[in-house]
């Protein structure tokens, strides 16, 4: 029996051992759903806090309680630093983060440095998955020849394959299991072993004929969204100039019962994929000559939202003549969309950004980011306020960011002094403005 033919045994009679790397928003729920399933996991990430909490039943997402992490200890789930213990697992899964650099282009740092710590104790007979979003022809081009210098072969004595995550924080009606996977092989043997894999704890798998095929899907999926994005923010730029409820003509275009779909406008793009994936496609089309325009446009609308909202915020405050230097303002909303922790490409935190620049002295409040969190490019050192009536006359202005639906609108309308609403969900009144 050849070494695949064992790992395909250990993956058909549940006793196959898998490895989660980078225990994120991606990677943590992925793990966790193994678990739920009886797989035996071990998760892999290089910050030793979050190796520390779960090791110690605790969760640092906000969706996933104490409980859930430890039962899924009870499954025989483990947290670690040590790479090296890579060799005990069976399959390994990449969910690590692939960010756009200074120059907006792709940065594949972290899949390059998780595969340099795994290949050193990579053996015979495991699986290895990516899912990071990346440009199409990575796995074949970056992942397959770094485990050829090896001495593997994907097919012969191990197997690769690409499947692409599709987590959507906060979605209520689809979870992990719930969401069909995408995934293509370096060959048909690798294909079935990934796809014998995933079933354990996927409900629906959709495979596809290369891993280039899966990879162009996960963007065509982001770029969708990011286009219609844009085109709506535009219309809403638009709109407002005409003194129109760009959210009135949504609601009313979307009971056309077919040919249209409904997008919101917002301050800009946030979370983990919408503002990064299409780059790596523009990136990458330049290498065959093209120039992906039509995505550039709309990129190009989605970042420059944040400052069409300062805009709109300085414009308010002159009305009440006043300037943003020295205005007391309150973010409402950090995270990059309502009910969830996720702050990542947050556009609240771009705004904020451009107003400290300009002068105004911020804060925030946001029941699901209690401190601002490390960022790369931005550092406050703030606590989410508390709302009351007294707390929000303090401030010239409340930028609502993100409408959350624990924040209490009808007490800020009542004692707010002025609000610019980004999210279309207040309704016009003296002092709300839309933005």
């Amino acid at each position: 029996m050849s070494m695949l033919d064992k790992l395909q045994q250990r993956i058909d009679n549940g006793s196959v051992v898998v490895g989660i790397y980078g225990l994120g928003y991606v990677g943590l729920p992925l793990a966790l759903r193994f678990a739920e399933v009886g797989i035996k996991v071990i998760g892999f990430d290089i910050d030793p806090g979050k190796i520390t909490a779960l090791n110690a039943g605790r969760s640092y997402i906000e969706r996933y309680d104490s409980a859930t992490i430890q039962h899924a200890q009870e499954q025989g789930f483990e947290a670690t630093t040590d790479f090296s213990r890579s060799a005990e697992v069976d399959a390994l899964i990449i969910c690590v983060p692939t960010p756009l650099n200074i120059y907006r282009e792709p940065d594949l740092s972290f899949v390059k440095n998780t595969l340099h710590a795994i290949l050193p104790h990579f053996r015979e007979g495991q699986l290895l998955s990516l899912e990071s979003t990346t440009w199409p022809g990575t796995t074949e081009e970056i992942l397959a020849p770094a485990m050829h210098k090896y001495g593997f072969v994907p097919g012969e004595n191990c197997a690769l394959v690409f499947s692409p995550e599709r987590e959507d924080p906060g979605n209520p009606n689809y979870s992990t299991q719930d969401i069909p996977k995408v995934i293509g092989g370096m060959s048909l043997r690798c294909l079935k072993l990934g796809v014998a894999l995933y079933a354990k704890a996927i409900t629906q798998m959709v495979p596809v004929s290369s891993p280039k095929v899966a990879e162009m899907t996960k963007l065509l999926e982001n770029i969708h969204r990011a286009v219609n994005i844009g085109l709506v923010n535009e219309m809403k730029i638009v709109a407002d100039k005409m003194d129109i409820n760009i959210h009135e003509v949504i609601q009313a275009a979307a009971t056309k019962p077919f040919g249209f779909v409904s997008y919101t406008p917002g301050p800009g793009l946030g979370g983990h994929c919408i503002p990064v994936d299409p780059f790596y496609l523009t990136w990458k089309a330049k290498e065959y000559g093209i120039n992906t325009r039509f995505i550039e446009l709309a990129g190009e609308i989605n970042h420059y939202m944040p400052s069409w909202v300062v805009g709109k915020i300085t414009d308010a405050l002159n009305e009440q003549k006043k300037s943003i230097k020295g205005s007391r303002i309150l973010i409402l909303g950090l995270s990059y969309k309502k009910n969830i922790d996720d702050t990542r490409e947050s556009p609240a935190i771009e705004i904020m950004g451009l107003l400290q620049t300009k002068g105004a002295l911020l804060d925030y409040s946001d029941p699901h980011v209690p401190v601002f969190p490390r960022k790369r490019d931005y550092s406050f050192e703030l606590s989410s306020i508390n709302l009351t009536s007294d707390s929000i006359s303090l401030y010239d202005c409340i930028v609502i960011a993100t409408d959350h639906d624990a924040f209490d609108y009808e007490l800020l309308v009542q004692h707010a002094n002025l609000i610019v609403d980004t999210r279309g969900r207040l309704a016009k009144a003296d002092n709300i403005i839309a933005a």
